[in-house]
């Protein structure tokens, strides 16, 4: 049961005052309070070049990410680059490298959205976008210029039940590798009780909220991997009785990735009708329980913990996003709004304003440049 209380202030105005003031910075404003802090790797802020703070959100979290750093300054990406489509991923590994190897408070992203604007141009206007489309967006692009080909197998076989089966991918990259993963969705017929399986690859989860003012991360997944009725326009047909009928379907998570996204459906849309759901959904900073949702042959590892959280403030006409990130070197959680970044306690990371979740199922370790020869 769900508390009926209030929901939840948003001080989105503080936010848009900020983000008004630090859209067409030049340079980066220093706080005097911090002025003999320590600069530490991976804690660099980004400019705002425009209502960008979308995009400087998913880099903060993306770059919070040890193996995908590493990746990027070891120069191991640069072998795997196809050539016909370097752009994106060399201008990711340039912003990657100055805020973990540069000694600058803050950077400017412009190459890396110049280079990604150059394939989405509606990323190079001063108009605000949805951080989890931009993400998806990036995730493609890395892929596709990193991807490598692998002669494809159509199921992994064996002792494994058919419906647990994954699928293997006749192409990986280091994206892949860390944030895809598979659902596998069990189809059964109400009329006959005939079951198939479909499987359906993801690399970020959209996860239903199903209270208006207060429920964990877990009512949310629990909503999503409950049973679902297909009835009247919705029925699906069925190959043994020939014809469309009520079918009842289960998704589960047949291959859980090395980094779990979610992305909390706070845009709620019904026809003309608009609005964000502010609910607080509390969510777990360890040991997040995945056992239930994965098929029992691959709960290799259940139990994730947050590594970084984007927040939206505003509503769907406009807004302000901002980044919770932990950092490797320093084990602490950092604030990054555009150029302003702070240290964190552990207790503020929890907020109602969270829009995507990024999650681990391994500790992240210091990432590795490539050493000079």
């Amino acid at each position: 049961m769900t508390s009926q209380r209030p929901l939840p202030a948003d001080d989105f105005g503080i936010y848009y005052v900020l983000a008004e003031c630090t859209d067409h910075y030049d340079t980066c404003p220093v706080n005097e309070a911090d002025e003999n802090q320590p600069h530490f790797q991976g804690v660099t802020g980004l400019r705002n070049l425009g209502n960008t703070c979308y995009m400087n959100a998913i880099l903060q979290c993306l770059g919070s990410i040890s193996p995908l750093v590493e990746y990027f300054l070891s120069g191991k990406y640069i072998t795997a680059l196809q050539k016909d489509c370097t752009e994106v991923a060399t201008a990711f590994a340039y912003v990657m490298t100055d805020m973990w190897l540069g000694d600058s408070e803050c950077v400017s992203p412009e190459i890396f959205r110049s280079a990604l604007g150059n394939l989405y141009p509606a990323f190079t206007k001063e108009t605000q976008q949805d951080a989890q489309e931009f993400l998806i967006y990036v995730l493609n692009e890395l892929h596709e210029a990193l991807k490598k080909y692998h002669r494809r197998r159509s199921y992994e076989k064996g002792s494994i039940p058919r419906c647990c089966r994954k699928v293997m991918a006749s192409e990986s990259s280091i994206i892949t590798q860390l944030f895809e993963g598979q659902l596998n969705y069990s189809i059964m017929c109400l009329k006959c009780e005939s079951c198939t399986y479909k499987n359906e690859v993801f690399t970020v989860l959209s996860l239903p909220i199903p209270s208006e003012y207060e429920c964990s991360l877990q009512d949310c997944l629990q909503w999503f991997f409950q049973q679902d009725t297909l009835t009247w326009n919705n029925q699906i047909h069925c190959s043994f009785c020939e014809t469309k009928q009520e079918t009842a379907v289960r998704a589960s998570i047949s291959k859980a990735p090395k980094i779990m996204i979610f992305h909390l459906k706070r845009f709620d849309i019904l026809g003309t009708m608009k609005r964000k759901l502010r609910t607080d959904i509390h969510y777990p900073l360890i040991n997040l329980d995945l056992t239930p949702y994965i098929c029992p042959v691959f709960r290799k590892h259940p139990k994730y913990n947050l590594c970084a959280v984007v927040n939206h403030f505003g509503d769907l006409d406009g807004g302000h996003y901002t980044a919770f990130c932990k950092n490797s070197v320093t084990q602490a959680w950092y604030s990054f709004d555009d150029t302003r970044v702070s240290e964190i306690p552990d207790t503020s990371v929890q907020t109602a304003t969270a829009y995507l979740l990024f999650y681990s199922c391994q500790p992240f370790s210091i990432p590795i440049k490539k050493c000079k020869s």
